[in-house]
């Protein structure tokens, strides 16, 4: 059989439309096939932060349960009413009675949640700009925030009687916001029984005291479980991963997030945990993300997360830091004071001028409800970033975050993303991902008409704009800037305006070659 040159032609590319149709389907087999095995070697593939995770720069999250009735104290509030001479015990004595007749699991009936509205809460969340959000999903306390099969102490069995973390998630994802699941229970685990030598105060491996006479070394099959009172703690161990297990399995959050005393559950529960989180993620075709606080998890395939603090310079890869609206308290307490929206969103800047994801805490009050100053900072956030949030989402660092006065120690509690009080002298810097514009945070209000040099992006310097600057413009006001990039500086003109009272930003546009 003969055939023309155009047949010839024709078949040639149906043979090689075949034979890249075939290997493009072994690929895609090969990808489909691959899982993630419970060893270091295996989950080591996965990347830490994925592009939507180092996009979205802001996530909100909550401390809210059983412990949120009394409002005293802090969410420690389960441990420290069962240590004597302490501040929370007296309270609890005088208000609730002997911890011999009301015990904390009697606080779970009181914990009714009926003003909790996961539409208003998740309109709120995404009118605040950010881009994910979740619950507390078990505190310290033993207590679960979803419809758990496993543990019995769960708000669908008890206290609200429904599905806290499951209607918020489906509430966040009709907002196209990605989910947070936070767990802080891996000091559940009673680890002092047998060791009388940490009785008492000084058993911090382990969230409850135990000492023999304590309503927490109860033997009752099912409260055992609440205080984590297993006969061998590998029974803990295995119960603590059926949880945070069930909770990938039924809702599929983006981010999982553990507090500290990770370290605490045996490497093969972790290794088991990781995988499973993972694997999760390639069955639902999206990447997810492993969050941590102390050296539990390597940085590599999980962020690194700074308790209400910060690094003091840029970091090569994204890192996170979660800060609390309260003063100092992450449950509701009542009288307790909230920082200031400027406060917070200047930290906020900081945090992402260096690489920085934030997760912002919120405080609800037992019955559901988010006390109406936080909702007022939330808002007062989201207009913030209505008008400036091209200079965050999607940003990456400078080769310098910025410079200023404002002085802060850097790891958690009390460091640079926490409570720092800056001012317009204070200056950072972010970059456009796709290198077209660059920006510049002054942390304050400064002077109208005051010509300012930033010699930190002068030609001789090594951190100078990614490209040439082409104009220069005041995000959220219709003025011309004046402006002049030496070899030597950058010089800056304040525009004769209203400035921003939190955080004035400019945007340089680059000419990128």
């Amino acid at each position: 059989m003969k055939f023309n040159t155009k047949q010839n032609v024709f078949f040639v590319n149906l043979i090689v439309a075949s034979l890249f149709s075939y290997i493009s389907g072994l690929s895609q087999s090969k990808k489909a096939e691959f899982h993630y095995a419970p060893t270091w070697e295996s989950v080591w593939n996965h990347k830490a932060a994925p592009e939507w995770f180092e996009d979205a720069k802001f996530g909100v999250y909550f401390h809210w349960g059983p412990y949120s009735v009394p409002a005293f104290g802090s969410a420690w509030y389960p441990r420290n009413m069962y240590l004597e001479k302490n501040r929370v015990r007296k309270f609890h004595e005088e208000n609730y009675g002997s911890i011999y007749v009301f015990g904390y699991e009697d606080f779970i009936p009181l914990f009714k949640a009926e003003h909790f509205d996961p539409k208003q809460w998740a309109d709120l969340f995404a009118l605040s700009g950010a881009k994910f959000a979740g619950p507390v999903a078990q505190h310290h306390d033993g207590f679960a925030m979803w419809d758990s099969d496993i543990n019995p102490w769960n708000v669908k069995d008890m206290g609200p009687k429904r599905d806290i973390l499951g209607d918020l998630f489906v509430e966040l994802r009709k907002r196209n916001l990605k989910t947070i699941a936070t767990f802080h229970h891996a000091r559940n685990g009673q680890r002092n029984a047998n060791n009388p030598k940490l009785w008492g105060r000084k058993g911090y491996n382990s969230h409850y005291p135990y000492q023999p006479n304590l309503p927490t070394a109860t033997t009752d099959p099912k409260l055992k479980k609440l205080f984590g009172n297993f006969e061998h703690i590998n029974d803990f161990n295995a119960y603590w991963l059926d949880q945070v297990t069930e909770v990938i399995d039924k809702y599929s959050p983006d981010i999982i997030w553990f507090d500290s005393w990770l370290n605490l559950i045996p490497e093969e529960f972790r290794l088991k945990m990781v995988a499973h989180h993972l694997n999760n993620g390639l069955k639902q075709h999206k990447e997810v993300v492993l969050c941590h606080k102390q050296n539990d998890l390597p940085q590599e395939i999980s962020i690194y997360d700074f308790e209400q603090g910060g690094r003091r310079d840029v970091y090569p890869i994204p890192w996170m830091t979660d800060i609390t609206l309260g003063e100092s308290r992450w449950m509701y307490v009542k009288d307790h004071p909230n920082k200031d929206a400027a406060l917070v969103i200047r930290n906020m800047i900081d945090v992402w001028s260096k690489n920085g994801v934030v997760l912002l805490n919120v405080s609800p009050t037992a019955d559901g409800t988010i006390p109406a100053e936080q909702q007022q900072i939330l808002k007062q956030i989201g207009q913030w970033l209505n008008i400036h949030g091209e200079a965050v989402f999607e940003t990456r660092p400078h080769l310098v975050f910025g410079y200023g006065t404002a002085v802060a120690e850097q790891g958690s509690h009390d460091g640079q993303s926490s409570k720092v009080a800056y001012t317009a002298n204070d200056v950072r810097f972010t970059v456009a991902k796709d290198q077209k514009a660059m920006y510049i945070f002054f942390l304050g209000k400064p002077e109208s008409g005051k010509r300012i040099q930033l010699r930190t992006i002068g030609g001789f310097h090594r951190n100078i704009p990614p490209g040439n600057i082409s104009d220069v413009q005041l995000l959220g006001a219709d003025v011309k800037v004046k402006w002049e990039h030496t070899a030597e500086s950058f010089y800056l003109t304040m525009p004769e305006t209203t400035m921003n009272d939190i955080a004035t930003v400019f945007k340089l546009e680059l000419q990128t070659p």
